[in-house]
């Protein structure tokens, strides 16, 4: 029901021209859903282009963002164009961007509020017309009162919010999420009643990304036709109820 909810808000407003921040914790699938908003959207047919702010330094960060100019630091040989200005007219998926540093906020501010930039070492504003989706998975509202992001940055980017629950917290999902990573990797696989009730008794702190290198790895060691208990070692339980549905 909490996903169902989740995906109905973000298709009404996925063909609406305006920001959206997702925030959840990592491997829920926050990707997964700016995807889903730029199929869903009037952008569709235009690029979607993913960067992890977290990922790289500053200094590359910036070029990969805004691109450079000939000449503008040691190694740039020529013009490159950047992220921004490839994206124009499509989608900017911005993972993680709770971890830029201020400097590269302030320069996201600037594109946001005026649709411009400048390449690194550039002159010349270049414009752009990029819808933002940003991504984190930190609590920046509480960044906020740290002083460690910027509050008209988080204003701008925060036009429509989506929380995505963690796995724990919708365990009613699993056993579909099992059966479609089984059915995904190897068709002729079944998953257990026992080993069904081992995956829904699971936390799941890595959330849908934990759960698919499990399911992964647990394909590997399975011979037969079914998933038994054995082919999950070492996955730790809780002690949670389990549904008499399964």
């Amino acid at each position: 029901q909490a996903m169902q909810k989740l995906v109905s808000i973000a298709y009404k407003i996925a063909k609406k021209n305006i920001n959206i921040l997702i925030q959840g914790e990592t491997g829920t699938g926050k990707e997964v859903l700016a995807r889903f908003v730029h199929a869903a959207s009037n952008r569709a047919d235009q690029i979607f282009i993913p960067v992890n702010c977290g990922a790289l330094p500053e200094n590359l960060l910036e070029s990969e963002l805004f691109g450079h100019e000939k000449g503008s630091f040691t190694g740039a040989g020529s013009m490159r164009r950047g992220i921004f200005e490839m994206a124009n007219r499509g989608f900017l998926f911005l993972d993680e961007v709770g971890e830029s540093s201020p400097s590269i906020q302030v320069k996201l501010l600037r594109v946001l509020e005026t649709g411009e930039f400048l390449r690194v070492g550039g002159e010349k504003p270049i414009k752009t017309d990029v819808r933002v989706i940003a991504a984190t998975n930190v609590d920046l509202e509480q960044a906020l009162k740290e002083k460690t992001f910027r509050e008209d940055l988080f204003y701008r980017l925060d036009v429509v919010r989506l929380e995505v629950p963690p796995l724990r917290s919708r365990m009613e999902d699993i056993p579909l999420l099992v059966e479609y990573f089984v059915k995904k990797l190897n068709p002729e696989l079944f998953v257990s009643m026992e080993a069904m009730r081992l995956l829904c008794s699971y936390s799941w702190p890595g959330n849908i990304r934990e759960m698919r290198n499990i399911l992964e790895r647990a394909l590997l060691l399975a011979q037969g036709k079914d998933l038994k208990i054995e082919h999950f070692p070492g996955l730790t339980c809780k002690a949670t109820a389990v549904d008499e549905k399964i």
